[in-house]
């Protein structure tokens, strides 16, 4: 556990313990603080809401596994945001907000001024979420954005939907890594979302893991890959019906791809392409993983935190 971090996974917190959290955030000695899968009271869910309203220091917050469990808490949520400044990483993973509660927190979100990376895995979102989603994925140059977005698990997202945030990438100039892990998307969706990262300044890891894409796929990237430019680093298709022949000259030809990077950078004296190693929440509950968060401010911090 890292200095000014407070992880506490899958426990009943007592008040004792819901008080020296606040103590702590009072203090502006926490920088991450997960609760993830832990039980609390709604009363001690919103002291510690207020705790963050007045916190100076916290970057990541990890409310994963329901923690956020009714729509008075993700107001009380919202509330907290609303006033919050230093919050760079949000995590709902498995909270059931639906797109209801999203709505609830749209406000608080899109304005939030240091949020770039947001999980919204496993929340239950459909096509309305998606779309306030997008509200955070700006234009060129509009405003600051997320730079960091997964939406694990969200199988009532349809082709509509995906559509939509595939447009909403293309046109992106922050977003560097999306994962949309174990949702039915299908070839179709494969496609839109490869001329979406064709379209891509920034996209470097697309996380496609379990989402029922075929060799048909596979070749729209390959083909994408090895014809045009683009920022892509690196692309997960695994627990896909794609040969491991195809998945390993996409990666071929994205680690190639680096490489020129590089080299172009060292032939003409300039820096080369900062290597950046993210890790996706994803939506497999699996133990602590190290996890990179970018803020907008070109500063970073890392943290080690259970997803």
């Amino acid at each position: 556990m890292l200095p000014g971090s407070i992880q506490i996974t899958g426990e009943a917190l007592s008040g004792a313990e819901i008080k020296d959290i606040c103590d702590s955030l009072k203090e502006n000695s926490v920088r991450l603080l997960s609760v993830r899968g832990c039980q609390l009271s709604d009363r001690d869910f919103g002291r510690v809401c207020r705790g963050l309203t007045d916190c100076h220091s916290v970057a990541q917050l990890n409310l994963n596994l329901g923690v956020v469990s009714s729509i008075g808490r993700v107001k009380q949520l919202a509330e907290a945001l609303q006033a919050n400044r230093s919050i760079q990483a949000l995590f709902l993973h498995g909270s059931p907000l639906m797109d209801a509660g999203l709505a609830a927190l749209n406000t608080a979100l899109s304005t939030h001024p240091s949020l770039v990376s947001l999980d919204l895995g496993d929340c239950m979102l459909g096509d309305e979420g998606v779309q306030i989603i997008c509200g955070m994925l700006p234009p060129d140059g509009a405003k600051s954005g997320l730079k960091e977005l997964t939406l694990s698990a969200n199988p009532a997202i349809t082709s509509k939907g995906w559509a939509r945030l595939a447009i909403a990438v293309a046109h992106s100039s922050q977003l560097r890594v999306l994962n949309l892990d174990y949702n039915p998307l299908g070839d179709q969706i494969a496609g839109m979302l490869a001329v979406a990262v064709a379209s891509s300044r920034t996209l470097e890891v697309l996380d496609l893991e379990g989402t029922g894409l075929t060799n048909q796929s596979a070749q729209i990237f390959l083909d994408m890959v090895e014809n045009y430019p683009t920022c892509l680093r690196m692309l997960v298709l695994a627990e896909n019906d794609i040969s491991a022949e195809l998945q390993q000259q996409i990666s071929d030809l994205l680690s190639e791809g680096e490489e020129d990077d590089e080299g172009a950078a060292r032939g003409t004296g300039g820096p080369a392409r900062e290597k950046t190693t993210w890790l996706s929440p994803g939506s497999k509950d699996s133990s602590s993983q190290m996890v990179l968060v970018t803020s907008g401010l070109g500063d970073s911090l890392l943290a080690e935190t259970e997803m």
